[in-house]
């Protein structure tokens, strides 16, 4: 069989205060806030709260404590706690402890409602949470999120309990992902899982993104793929249980070539947290590619296992080989519809560019469903399969998903929402960049961008305005492809010349706004679809300009 690397991940905790004083200031309120493995996966979601008094999470009778490891300072502010204490709690009777280097902290009252659920917590109850850590570094990196675990705290870990730093790192799950072929030019927003963008000065310097500065979104490790071994399955509702072999997949169907684009969900999403904060990755305008795709259509591959349009399937699941710690893999789904339309388009693709797919992007196959949401096009493609419902999988049921404004983490109901499919009308604006200066002598701007539509609409237009949309003028459409109607799956580049206005005040103030064959266009404010998961943002496109007098 084919080798997958799924090593234990990470619990992450973060814990945020809520400020909650009564007059005399006795007592405080606190909210923690946890991140497991499916919420961090999720482009770093999920901080959900809940409240409780300090007062008791210092006033724990903690019985196997050794005051004589303990200073007396340790032993009039917080308790010394052996590992073997900490042992002992590890489900809801006894309360659930947890540690991080020599500190011990409790998760009780959390665990029931980790939006991932509670057994990926579990996995770490009674336990040192150290070694999965380095599954989400991005939670490492920041000061911040230890600042607020360390509200948590019920007591020290005893000394000679605690875990050297190299065995609390020695399991490292993403040591065989594909680091030596990332390229340096990529903005890097996590390195476990590695999420990666493009420069955005060299987005649109061709039409398709080159392989090595192609965005990355992964939500696990990379798994390693034997292609000898590989076979991917086919089973499901109405379907003929097969299983198919990466050759047989290259000879038995046809051949069939597509260009598209590709959009994370989460792309500008740090212009919406700058609006207010969101939960997730700081995305910028590059979280989006596109290339030339060549496969077998998954239309063929549904027909040839005994598809039929009358069946009970609604919905084809996408499993990839890429699992978590409990070995749940990634797994999305799509309406049937797209799956089997003949003008879906949707492809098992094994090339990129002309090239082999690279292991980043999916190898040896991942799916590529053009005009849908980034999430759907699932990676290291291990099984179709065929439902009645639409996948149970975390990346499906409680994330990418839209809430209005008002909506928070803490008062959220994925169940109530639909996944994200289709993405709305985009623009961008990827020359000059922000903060750059010209010349007031120059007289002209030179603007640069990309348009998207998802659901194969094309685009008609995009305005540019260089005075905060007093203004516009319309761009010229570039390297437009010119897709049939109904199938333009791969962006439109555009550029535009713009006097600069002698009113200008030393600042221009560039955005754009594009407009698609179905007359969407693109809303004037963050504020109006802002969300808790910073998720679509297609607002109007903002950069500032300086301009400088000679």
């Amino acid at each position: 069989m084919f080798r997958v690397s799924s090593r234990l991940p990470s619990l992450v905790l973060r814990n945020h205060v809520h400020a909650s004083r009564v007059a005399d200031g006795a007592t405080k309120r606190f909210g923690l806030e946890l991140l497991g493995i499916g919420v961090c996966v999720a482009a770093g979601m999920g901080l959900y709260a809940y409240s409780r008094r300090r007062s008791s999470l210092l006033s724990y009778k903690v019985n196997a404590i050794d005051s004589s490891t303990a200073s007396p300072t340790e032993e009039t502010t917080v308790p010394v706690i052996t590992r073997a204490e900490v042992e002992r709690h590890a489900s809801k009777e006894t309360g659930i402890w947890v540690t991080y280097r020599d500190t011990v902290y409790d998760i009780t009252e959390f665990v029931e409602s980790h939006p991932g659920g509670p057994k990926n917590i579990m996995l770490a109850a009674g336990k040192a949470i150290d070694p999965f850590w380095s599954f989400y570094q991005v939670h490492l990196d920041s000061d911040n999120a230890k600042e607020m675990l360390e509200e948590l705290k019920i007591g020290r870990l005893d000394k000679k309990d605690c875990l050297p730093t190299e065995d609390a790192d020695a399991e490292d799950a993403y040591s065989n992902d594909p680091w030596s072929h990332r390229s340096p030019l990529m903005k890097i927003n996590s390195r476990k899982p590695f999420d990666a963008e493009p420069p955005v000065n060299m987005m649109t310097d061709s039409f398709y993104t080159p392989n090595s500065i192609f965005m990355v979104r992964n939500h696990l490790p990379v798994p390693e793929v034997d292609v000898k071994d590989y076979k991917l399955g086919i089973e499901g509702e109405g379907l003929q249980s097969l299983e198919l072999t990466l050759e047989e997949l290259k000879t038995k169907f046809p051949q069939h070539e597509i260009s598209a684009t590709v959009q994370c969900a989460g792309n500008r999403r740090s212009e919406m947290s700058k609006a207010k904060k969101v939960r997730g990755l700081g995305c910028c305008q590059a979280s989006i590619s596109t290339a030339t795709w060549k496969g077998v259509k998954l239309r063929d591959i549904l027909l040839y296992a005994g598809f039929k349009r009358n069946g009970a399937a609604q919905h084809i699941e996408f499993e990839g080989l890429d699992k978590d710690m409990t070995g749940e893999p990634y797994a999305v789904s799509i309406p049937v519809e797209k799956a089997v339309s003949e003008d879906g388009d949707v492809l098992l693709a094994y090339e990129m560019n002309g090239e082999t797919l690279p292991r980043d992007h999916g190898f040896p196959i991942r799916v590529v469903v053009p005009g849908l949401a980034g999430a759907r096009n699932a990676k290291w493609l291990s099984k179709i399969i065929a439902r009645k419902d639409e996948s149970h999988g975390f990346w499906q049921q409680n994330d990418y998903k839209i809430f209005d404004p008002s909506v928070t983490m803490e008062t959220a109901d994925f169940s109530s929402v639909p996944a994200i499919q289709e993405t709305p009308i985009q623009s961008a604006i990827t020359e000059p960049e922000d903060g750059s200066s010209v010349a007031a002598d120059d007289e002209m701007v030179a603007i640069k961008g990309y348009a998207f539509s998802g659901g194969g609409r094309g685009i008609n237009r995009v305005d540019v305005s260089v005075d905060g949309g007093k203004s516009w003028q319309s761009a010229d459409i570039q390297d437009d492809l010119q897709q049939p109607y109904g199938k333009r799956w791969a962006w439109t580049l555009w550029t535009v010349d713009v006097p600069i206005p002698r009113e200008h005040a030393g600042h221009l103030d560039i955005c754009c706004r594009a407009v698609d064959s179905s007359n969407n266009s693109q809303p004037e404010h963050i504020e109006q679809i802002w969300n808790f998961r910073g998720l679509l943002n297609n607002s109007w496109h903002h950069i500032q300009v300086n301009v400088e007098e000679q």
